[in-house]
């Protein structure tokens, strides 16, 4: 009976991320012209491209095969523009598939075709399918529930909370809710309609809030103004200058911290469901007590995982000031770091902070007056 109900579970949550797949995209400002294909590289002529020291810039003269579309085959001349912008600069060489657009329609062989990028699509499906193929593999029919959850957490974050946060909806607030969803989708696929599920995301849910309301606050007292995420400049002059970087950048931070919180209360609700299942009588302190040992015990590695993901994120820009000699204080004063540093402790607080909740919301759903609860909570 609780095997066909996770399967029912399963495959309505497959039938929601299709519905959320064909649901409408993010409202666009502009509308880009042409079409986009995949093109082969054929010929190169970098004689226009001048190098100064490590930057390039010109204009790179390509022969390019088309690879689909009606005139797939056919070979035309494109440009790609190099502007001395490593971070968004491309050279292309013979055998390279790029991502081209095709504008203009009067006369074929008078089209501009423009070379955006590499082609890099096919490998990142590859890379998911491997990833798929592994986690249903190794994880069964766990781990094909985790791949569902896997992408409606994405289709939530791309369908829901883009185009909500792009038409003015509090980012942090919209951010919060997503990560309820999610929250509350994942505990209840993954461990089941059980008291392990309701103890996990009641403790998720009220750690991420308590680190929202101190990212609010903080962020305030800092004076971080959200301008340190990427792109922001040119989000705000595509037409939504309203937007409000601040709450966007609390979001964010939200967003990044939730799948440790998600982890630790997980963690914590399954040790405390298996020293109850061990020792049924033990009194509700008791097991608080064991769902603390257990939070001490993984709280300090989960807040080092956050904080190496953070610095390598930022890895080069700490090698910068240790290459300039920049004195310490300069380095946790300037915008960046302080930016990475109230993401890094405000994530590390929530996660010190789900540790305890999700103890006593353990201890209380499993205590022994509640064992015998009814199926919906009781269910183990």
């Amino acid at each position: 009976m609780a095997r066909s109900g996770n399967i029912a579970a399963t495959l309505v949550l497959a039938a929601v991320c299709v519905a959320l797949w064909f649901a409408p995209p993010p409202q666009v400002s502009f509308v880009q012209e042409g079409e986009t294909r995949r093109a082969r590289v054929v010929e190169i002529d970098d004689s226009t491209v001048e190098t100064h020291g490590l930057l390039r810039f010109g204009t790179q003269h390509l022969k390019v095969r088309l690879l689909d579309g009606p005139r797939k085959g056919e070979t035309f001349s494109a440009v790609n523009e190099i502007r001395a912008q490593m971070d968004l600069d491309k050279h292309f060489v013979p055998g390279d598939t790029a991502v081209v657009v095709e504008r203009g329609d009067e006369d074929p062989k008078e089209d501009v075709i423009i070379a955006r990028d590499h082609w890099r699509a096919g490998w990142a499906l590859a890379i998911f399918a491997a990833f798929a193929a592994l986690l249903c593999v190794f994880g069964g029919f766990t781990g094909a529930k985790a791949l569902f959850s896997f992408v409606f957490s994405a289709l939530v974050i791309w369908k829901g909370v883009i185009p909500l946060a792009l038409r003015g909806w509090p980012a942090s607030w919209t951010c919060f809710g997503a990560v309820c969803l999610l929250s509350a989708v994942i505990m209840y696929l993954v461990a089941g309609w059980t008291r392990k599920g309701l103890a996990a995301f009641a403790g998720t849910a009220v750690g991420v809030f308590a680190g929202l309301a101190m990212a609010h606050a903080f962020g305030r007292l800092m004076h971080i103004n959200g301008a340190t995420l990427p792109y922001v400049q040119a989000l705000l002059y595509s037409g939504y200058e309203f937007l409000d970087l601040q709450d966007v950048f609390i979001g964010a931070m939200a967003l990044a911290s939730s799948g440790a919180v998600m982890d630790l209360a997980m963690d914590i609700a399954s040790g405390v469901e298996e020293v109850a299942r061990h020792n049924p009588a033990l009194p509700r302190r008791e097991l608080l007590l064991s769902g603390f040992r257990i939070g001490r015990s993984v709280v300090g590695t989960m807040t080092t995982t956050l904080l190496l993901a953070y610095s390598g994120g930022y890895i080069t820009l700490l090698m910068m000031f240790a290459a300039q000699g920049t004195h310490p204080l300069d380095i946790v004063n300037s915008t960046l770091v302080s930016a990475e540093l109230v993401k890094t402790l405000i994530g590390s607080f929530s996660l010190v902070l789900v540790a305890p909740f999700t103890a006593v919301a353990a201890a209380l759903v499993f205590s022994p007056r509640r064992r015998g609860g009814p199926p919906h909570v009781g269910t183990v």
